[in-house]
């Protein structure tokens, strides 16, 4: 492995996440919070770090895939942990731990919080609470290698490994420009929502902060009642939209502006997506008109939001679904290991997966029918290689295999099932809110510190799609042998 390169790329990362607080710390003097030293601070003593690894100069510039995989994996822990920095030294959250929750929660866009009271918070505190929403949403490495394209030659490592799972690849040919396209599409949808919901009558810094939530997929909110709090409907279904746009793959968004069309509509990941929104807000509709909902405009409006919050894992709220029936709870527990799609800025386990397993699950059983019969699997006109198919059934076994181990951990709490398994669930699958203790009216903040270090690292597992982070713990991975 190239040491001297992997710590020269985490020096550029930490000096481009000083540069990302400079807004927060701008915000900070405008309504003198008294957060602005800590922001002063933190963004000197990070700017240090990052410039002193940046001077390590390399043997070789050539990064391999491994390098790739530990940069992106000590890369997320490091941001977390600086990122966590303003919250401590503000005394807005004055435990490292719990910090660093509330970092990891940000920038994975899980929307997970130990805060019991957000309004009282600084208003430089917020903006940067839900910022890192943003920056994590497209992906902090993404960012760098927007605003650095020639960082290294191992690029396209590096970005493979933010997201290692199915994708649809490089845009273009260089992966700076790749880059550059998904960031230019990301503050268009930023912008566009930002001026829809100053129309709609929500205020220009709650608009803003909202937007970084619902764009980035994330769901921070500044009122302690979610959405909730404005009661604007119009608000609500420009928040829905983009939810569930900012879910979608942004390959098929730089598509349609080339003019291709046929692919977006014939996608079947798309398609999937959207039948099953459309499914389980039909399904919750019914099961809450005349048991939560009086009429069922209102049962639809809350279900409408709630499903797009829950699949796209953001995890804003507009009711208390933790009062609704079983049903719809289990559906919404079902959305939460579904999550968006490939390329997208959602998290879970992805449609394209739940997808290509029910082909293989459609093979298989065709295969025992017919078994001199040979089946390929396919999305749309391709085909799709066993490697392929085999790294997804895998996925699949490390998901569940560390659900289940950190659902063991959690319930040395004690606390009931629901909240144990849907905690896991929710920061696992960077949705946010659980069921129960942790539902979209309660918070994290009862968990045991070893509670709160487990999902710390359960959101940034379920961010980088697990590989990164399991890689740290294979001795072999840290061997100067290159493969």
């Amino acid at each position: 492995m190239n040491f001297k390169a992997i710590l020269k790329n985490l020096g550029i990362l930490l000096i481009c996440e000083a540069i990302s607080m400079l807004p927060a710390l701008i915000v900070s003097f405008i309504y003198a919070g008294g957060d602005a030293p800590a922001f002063m601070h933190t963004i000197f003593f990070t700017i240090c770090v990052g410039v002193i690894l940046f001077k390590i100069k390399p043997d070789s510039p050539i990064i391999y895939a491994r390098d790739g995989f530990a940069i992106v994996a000590v890369g997320w822990i490091l941001i977390s942990f600086f990122g966590a920095l303003p919250f401590v030294l503000s005394g807005s959250i004055p435990s490292m731990i719990d910090g660093f929750f509330e970092a990891s929660s940000g920038f994975t866009t899980t929307g997970a919080s130990i805060l019991t009271d957000v309004e009282i918070l600084p208003k430089g505190i917020l903006f940067w609470r839900s910022f890192t929403h943003w920056i994590g949403g497209m992906g902090i490495i993404v960012l760098t290698l927007a605003i650095l394209p020639s960082v290294s030659e191992g690029s396209l490592h590096i970005m493979n490994a933010e997201s290692p799972g199915p994708n649809p690849g490089k845009l273009v040919a260089r992966v700076g420009q790749t880059a550059q396209i998904l960031y230019l599409i990301y503050i268009a949808f930023t912008l566009t929502q930002i001026v829809l919901l100053c129309i709609a009558g929500m205020p220009f810094y709650d608009s803003m902060l909202t937007t970084f939530g619902s764009v980035g997929t994330g769901g921070f909110g500044i009122k302690n009642t979610s959405i909730g709090y404005y009661n604007n409907i119009f608000a609500e279904v420009i928040i829905t939209f983009f939810m569930i746009v900012c879910g979608g793959n942004f390959a098929l968004y730089y598509g349609l502006l080339k003019g291709n069309f046929k692919d977006f509509y014939k996608d079947e990941e798309l398609r999937l997506y959207l039948g099953i929104i459309a499914t389980a807000i039909i399904l919750i509709t019914i099961n809450t008109y005349g048991h939560n909902f009086n009429s069922i405009g209102e049962a639809l409006r809350h279900a409408s939001f709630t499903v797009a919050s829950i699949i796209t894992t953001t995890g804003y709220a507009t009711a208390d679904f933790n009062q609704w029936p079983v049903f719809s709870k289990m559906i919404l527990m079902l959305l939460m290991f579904i999550g968006g799609c490939a390329g997208s800025t959602a998290g879970s386990i992805k449609n394209i997966r739940i997808l290509l397993l029910f082909k293989i699950m459609r093979r298989e059983l065709m295969q025992i029918i017919h078994p001199r019969a040979f089946y390929t699997v396919k999305i749309g006109n391709k085909s799709v290689e066993e490697k392929t198919l085999l790294e997804v059934l895998a996925f699949f076994f490390m998901y569940m295999f560390i659900f289940l181990v950190a659902v063991l951990i959690i319930s040395l709490d004690n606390f009931d099932v629901a909240t144990t398994m849907s905690a896991v669930a929710a920061t696992l699958g960077n949705i946010g809110p659980g069921i129960s203790l942790v539902g979209p009216m309660g918070n994290y903040s009862e968990l045991s510190y070893l509670s709160k270090i487990t999902l710390s690292m359960c959101m940034i597992i379920g961010r980088l799609e697990i590989y990164p982070i399991l890689l740290l713990m294979i001795p072999s991975f840290w061997r100067k042998v290159n493969i």
